[in-house]
């Protein structure tokens, strides 16, 4: 396979998305936050104190993740339970016509007789077990009768489940609401001390980012293959979106949180993976050497498993990594984030 030396840096109006200053790129536009390395221990006072508000909008925007994937699956279940209730209730409408001319007819010729009665009975089944009765039924009658019992009964089940998803739906969107809030507060606060630095300190912080970024450019990674031709595929999607915004809840094109990234790259390789990095980081083969990672394989990462990108080669990882960030490689060792296992697709 070919070489995985970094290739050419994307356009310059995508490199520069995110590097006027670290501040700037946290301007809250209502999204912004899914991946942060843990804070550096050499770091003191308000940076120390923006690092582990970043991190912790990470840590929250992965349950955003997850509590936004099962809304929609939550969603379509709801749909698909009230759509067989509501075909259910047009069968058994049906049903009721029927053995309501029957009553009717009848009920002209002199009254309703127990045969009817039994059909509508509140209780067919008390009936039903009394031969007698049954006896004075004709086959199409009997057969109207069970299959109303049948459709009333797969009714009622259908609406009792459709009431439990509408519930764990509501309480679903509930939490989504809370970790938006939790996400957009941590940001906020985050913003809010970085207006406290000096202009002088404001510079070093971009600087030290679009440091991070010509380092991103300047990658060797080796020329190892990767496991499959699947991974290879997203490996190159991913390789594709070199220089693009972190945005937290984020799934591309244009923007990604650290487990968008990933699941987006797959999607474009034909693979479908979780939305999340803790849910991805048990969708393949577990990897538990960093030596045995092969380029496209994912990279789990914090002990809560809240981060994930690709193994990239000669020890890097491609990755969409923080707020004010853009999607980049960098040193697994110097990450500032502990390797946990990789996973092979």
């Amino acid at each position: 396979m070919a070489s995985h030396r970094r290739p050419k840096p994307p356009s310059q109006a995508r490199t520069t998305v995110l590097t006027a200053t670290a501040a700037a790129a946290v301007a809250l536009s209502a999204q912004s936050a899914s991946a942060d390395p843990l804070p550096d221990p050499n770091k003191k006072g308000v940076e120390a104190q923006i690092d582990r508000l970043y991190e912790e909008a990470t840590q929250a925007t992965e349950k955003y993740n997850g509590a936004k994937e099962r809304a929609g699956s939550l969603q379509k279940d709801v749909d698909s339970l009230q759509d067989a209730a509501a075909r259910k209730q047009a069968d058994l409408n049906g049903l009721r016509d029927r053995i309501g001319a029957i009553a009717a007819a009848q009920y002209r010729s002199g009254g309703i007789a127990p045969s009817v009665q039994l059909l509508l009975s509140s209780d067919p089944d008390a009936y039903l077990d009394q031969a007698s009765l049954v006896d004075q039924l004709s086959a199409r009658e009997v057969s109207d009768l069970q299959r109303f019992q049948s459709q009333q009964r797969d009714l009622l089940q259908q609406r009792s489940q459709a009431a439990t998803k509408l519930k764990d739906l509501r309480d679903t969107r509930t939490e989504l609401e809370s970790k938006k809030k939790e996400i957009q507060g941590k940001l906020a606060q985050a913003q809010k001390l970085l207006n406290t630095l000096s202009a002088k300190e404001k510079a070093r912080i971009a600087e030290e980012e679009e440091r991070a970024n010509r380092a991103s450019s300047r990658t060797d990674l080796g020329n190892e293959s990767s496991a499959s031709s699947r991974a290879a595929e997203a490996f190159a999607a991913a390789k594709s979106r070199v220089g693009m915004p972190y945005v937290w809840g984020a799934t591309g094109p244009g923007s990604f949180d650290c487990s968008g990234l990933t699941s987006w790259a797959f999607k474009q390789a034909g693979v479908s993976i979780p939305r999340t990095s803790q849910a991805q980081a048990s969708a393949g083969t577990r990897i538990n050497s960093l030596g045995d990672l092969k380029p496209g394989d994912l990279i789990i990462m914090r002990t809560d498993l809240s981060h994930v990108g690709f193994y990239a080669g000669n020890g890097q990882i491609l990755h969409s990594p923080k707020p004010g960030a853009q999607v980049r490689y960098e040193s697994i060792a110097r990450s500032g984030m502990p390797f946990m296992w990789g996973v092979r697709i």
